[in-house]
Order: structure tokens, then C-alpha cells, then sequence
């Protein structure tokens, strides 16, 4: 018998491990957060399963996320990753990636690390719901629309309040695995 999952978990594997083992868990390494703010960054307008799939290619093209190599990328740089297949090929997602890695190292030196700005929009801890379906699950929350202007007080981009409820999603901050997968006990 298999596992009954969120309704969004598709049956490919790489969309059922990200579901089994890090979505809606807690998160607090600061490059990890980094991370998954970029990919949720770059999934503007697609698919979370496109992402998942060039996860590895990401690591790979922006020196496995880490903020301070990235928030040195000159235009060359730029060129180069608007070359690379295993991204998503966007300018606009890939100049974002590196504003938002300048803007991060900045939060990092007002606040200590990214961990404490970010987590503060829920007290630091997370909010675990309990949605019967897929369809009660939101899409944007109070503390998604709060954190987004922050963000965007600290000129970060592609940070609107739908990618930053999928952004505490992903990093735990709000648990919203359905009654009905055999994650939601974990709430």
C-alpha cells in the first residue's frame, strides 16, 4: 500500500522526496535558507517539480548558494549563466539571484543571520494548520504579506507574498501538510 500524500505530490520521485523529506520542515542553516529563497524566486511562474529538477544545476551554476561569491557575479558572469541550460534562463530570475544574495549578506550584518530575520515573522515558531484538502491550503497568509514588504523594504526582488508563503513552506515556518497525508502527524 502506498503512502497518501499532500494532493499537489505527484508520483515522481524527486517531487515525492522533496514532500517526504524537506517540505514543511523546519530550516535554519543560513545557506540553506538562501538556497530555497532563490529557488522559490526562480519558480515565479512555473512549476515547483521544474525547479526540483534543476535543483542540482543551480548548485552547480551559483556556487552551491553561497551568498558572498554570488553577490560578487559582474556581467560576464551573468552572460555565462544565461548560457546554462540546467538553470531557468531568465535574466530578470537571474539578476534577482544576485541582488537578493547582496541584499541577504546585508540582513546577515544587521541581524546577526538570516535565520533571525526570517523566522521572526512567525515568533519563531512554526504554525502547523490542519487542512482537510489541497483546496483550503492558501496561497498568501498575514505574515507572507509582512514578510514580503520587509523584504522588499530591504530591496529584495521577486519576494511578492505568494512566493514568500511558498518560501515558508518550504523552509517550515508553516506546516501545511493535509489531514490526510501521513506527514500530518508530524504537526
Amino acid at each position: 500500500m502506498s503512502k497518501q500524500r499532500c494532493e499537489w505530490c505527484t508520483s515522481d520521485p524527486l517531487y515525492q522526496h522533496y514532500h517526504d523529506h524537506e517540505w514543511g520542515r523546519p530550516v535554519h542553516d543560513d545557506r540553506m535558507l538562501f538556497e530555497l529563497l532563490t529557488l522559490e524566486g526562480a519558480q515565479a511562474g512555473l512549476n515547483w517539480l521544474t525547479v526540483l529538477k534543476k535543483r542540482e544545476g543551480y548548485r552547480a551554476a551559483f556556487d552551491n548558494f553561497d551568498a558572498e561569491k554570488i553577490a560578487c557575479y559582474d556581467q560576464e558572469k551573468i552572460e555565462t549563466l544565461m548560457t546554462d541550460s540546467n538553470i531557468i534562463r531568465n535574466r530578470m530570475k537571474i539578476y534577482s539571484a544576485v541582488n537578493n544574495a547582496r541584499r541577504y549578506l546585508k540582513i546577515i550584518d544587521q541581524f546577526g543571520s538570516f535565520n533571525d530575520f526570517i523566522w521572526k515573522f512567525v515568533d519563531f515558531v512554526p504554525k502547523n494548520n490542519q487542512w482537510l484538502t489541497q483546496v483550503e491550503v492558501p496561497t498568501i497568509s498575514t505574515e507572507s504579506k509582512i514578510m514580503s514588504n520587509e523584504l522588499k523594504k530591504h530591496k529584495f526582488s521577486f519576494i511578492g507574498p505568494t512566493i514568500c508563503y511558498a518560501y515558508m513552506q518550504s523552509i517550515g515556518m508553516v506546516n501545511d501538510h493535509t489531514k490526510k497525508c501521513f506527514l500530518y502527524h508530524d504537526n
